[in-house]
């Protein structure tokens, strides 16, 4: 097991852009979460895009010391709950139209946002997806 400094080094050095902290990638993925919940709005390849800070806390979750997982655990744990209520579970069926979709243990890429607003939400719906519209969540 590793510290953080040098987790995100490894992470830089497997295809990261940089080596990126916890704290940044955990105040990524709760401005996500904060963006999904008043709806997104963005385009869909911005958002696939987002969802990647996602999976660098998983693949750092694999590597780092117990004591930072456990630090760490409860904040993104409240996180992935908050995006989950946010969000509608279709097995990735709207997003694999526009992004290959990951492994199925990178469950986040199987949800799409529950308020189908803007660019994002006129992607989806071409995809099939189903949701609200702003102010009727």
């Amino acid at each position: 097991m590793a510290t953080e400094t040098e987790v995100g080094e490894l992470l830089h050095q497997r295809g990261w852009r940089t080596a990126f902290t916890v704290a940044e990638m955990v105040d990524a993925w709760a401005a996500l979460t904060s963006d999904i919940e008043r709806g997104y709005g963005d385009y869909i390849h911005e958002y696939t895009n987002d969802l990647y800070c996602r999976n660098w806390l998983h693949e750092a979750w694999l590597l780092l010391d117990d004591h930072i997982v456990q630090l760490w655990t409860p904040q993104i744990k409240a996180l992935d709950d908050r995006y989950k209520a946010a969000t509608i579970d279709d097995d990735g069926m709207a997003l694999d139209q526009f992004h290959r979709l990951p492994g199925p243990d990178l469950w986040w890429w199987r949800r799409h946002p529950r308020i189908l607003t803007g660019d994002l939400g006129r992607s989806l719906r071409s995809a099939g997806a189903i949701g609200t519209a702003p102010g009727t969540a």
